[in-house]
C-alpha cells in the first residue's frame, strides 16, 4: 500500500478521501495530519448582517453568518465553497476558480451592492484592495484564524512506516508548513493545487512534484488517482495489474 498524507483540516480531508473512486481508495493508506486548524475570531458584522459577501474559502463559510434575507448574494471561489454557502442560505455564485478569476469576474459584473470579503487572518490575493482599485465597493473582515500545527507522535510513526507517500497540498501556507516539518523518511510524491502551492515544495527532495491543471478538487482527485495507480504498479512489479 501507498501512504496518502492528508494535511487539510480533518473534515475536508476525510471528505476528499471519501470522494476518491473505490479503486484508488483500495490502493492507498490514508494518514490524517492537519497542518492548519481554522478557528473563529471575534468580529462585528452587525446584527442582522445585510450585505453581500465574498467567500474565497469554504473555511470562511463555516464561521460566517447566514444571510438576513434570501436576496443576499455570496460570490465564491470554487464549486465547493459555492455549495457550502448555498447550504447556509446564501444566493451563491461561483465567480471564479481562484482569486484572480473572482476579481476579474466582479470587476466585469460590477455588483450593485457593496461587498465584504469574509476571510481568514492569512489570506492571499488582496481581493478587497484590488476590487476597490477597480472602483468596486468592497471591504474585508477577518472571521477566522488558521494556526499552524505539527505532527502528533502517532502520525509520525504512521508516516515513517511508509516507503512512498502521496501528499496532496491545497494552500501555499500548508505547503510551507509541510516543508518546515521535513525531513521525511518516505519517498514523496507531491501534488500541488497551483503554482503558488508548488513554490515552497521545490525546496524538498521528492520523488515527483505535479501541479493540477486547474485549482479544483476534481483535478486533485485525478492526480491522486493517477499517482496511486502508477505507484501500485511499481510496488507490484511487472505482474501488477
Amino acid at each position: 500500500m501507498v501512504g496518502l498524507l492528508m494535511t487539510r483540516p480533518q473534515m475536508a480531508a476525510r471528505r476528499f478521501v471519501e470522494e476518491l473512486d473505490p479503486a484508488t481508495r483500495a490502493k492507498v493508506t490514508p494518514i490524517f495530519a492537519p497542518l492548519i486548524e481554522p478557528r473563529p475570531v471575534a468580529h462585528d458584522l452587525g446584527d442582522p448582517f445585510s450585505g453581500d459577501v465574498i467567500f474565497s474559502s469554504a473555511n470562511a463559510v463555516v464561521f460566517a453568518p447566514s444571510p438576513a434575507d434570501p436576496s443576499q448574494r455570496a460570490y465564491c471561489v470554487g464549486a465547493r465553497t459555492t455549495s457550502a454557502a448555498a447550504q447556509i442560505g446564501w444566493t451563491a455564485n461561483c465567480a471564479g476558480q481562484d482569486a484572480d478569476g473572482l476579481v476579474a469576474n466582479l470587476i466585469e459584473r460590477r455588483p450593485d451592492r457593496p461587498l465584504v470579503h469574509l476571510r481568514g487572518i492569512h489570506s492571499r490575493g488582496f481581493i478587497a484592495q484590488r476590487l476597490r482599485d477597480a472602483g468596486v465597493s468592497c471591504t474585508e473582515t477577518v472571521i477566522y484564524d488558521q494556526p499552524a500545527l505539527g505532527y502528533e507522535a502517532d502520525t509520525e510513526r504512521a508516516m515513517d512506516a511508509q516507503d512512498v507517500m502521496i501528499v496532496p497540498l491545497f494552500s501555499p501556507r500548508t505547503a510551507a508548513q509541510f516543508v518546515k516539518l521535513a525531513p521525511y523518511r518516505a519517498e514523496l510524491c507531491l501534488l500541488a493545487l497551483s503554482d503558488a502551492v508548488a513554490e515552497p515544495l521545490k525546496r524538498l527532495n521528492c520523488k515527483d512534484l505535479q501541479i493540477c491543471k486547474a485549482p479544483t478538487g476534481e483535478q486533485m482527485h485525478i492526480l491522486v488517482r493517477d499517482a496511486a495507480a502508477r505507484l501500485a504498479r511499481v510496488e507490484g512489479g511487472p505482474s501488477a495489474q
